[in-house]
């Protein structure tokens, strides 16, 4: 399950963004560990959207899951990463006052095995990309 650093959480900064880094594989292939995130603290969510929250039985641990469905009493998050488990399926629906914020974008860090000139290309090309809803991912989600 991705885990976020506990200082990733804003804390009455004066601009509602924070940077947090994702740690596990439940979000492959949308993110992957060592992926850095800007988040938008406080933003509001849509079904779809990858978000930031803490865990429900873990409050100490903030996770990364996509918002696939609003349910009664909060939303049902779901990783990508269908075999890495960690999400609603097993602790059920997530309070709002759990759901802290929408990944606005994410930033993959050059490896120290990129030093080719078409390697470091390639690395720029496709480091750093909006994070964006996605409908047909959360559909395919919420039929597990």
């Amino acid at each position: 399950m991705p885990e976020l650093p506990q200082d990733a959480e804003r804390v009455r900064a004066p601009l509602p963004f924070g940077v947090a880094e994702v740690t596990g594989p439940s979000m492959v292939p949308t993110l992957h560990h060592g992926d850095r995130l800007l988040v938008h603290y406080g933003a509001r969510i849509k079904r779809g959207d990858v978000v930031v929250l803490r865990h429900p039985f873990q409050q100490d641990l903030l996770v990364v899951k996509r918002a696939a469905e609003r349910r009664e009493g909060g939303w049902w998050v779901l990783g990508d990463n269908t075999y890495a488990g960690g999400d609603s399926t097993d602790y059920g629906v997530v309070p709002d006052e759990l759901v802290l914020g929408r990944v606005r974008f994410r930033y993959r860090p050059r490896g120290s095995d990129r030093r080719s000139v078409p390697a470091v290309v390639g690395w720029a090309l496709s480091a750093a990309r909006p994070v964006f809803s996605a409908r047909s991912a959360s559909r395919r989600l919420r039929a597990r």
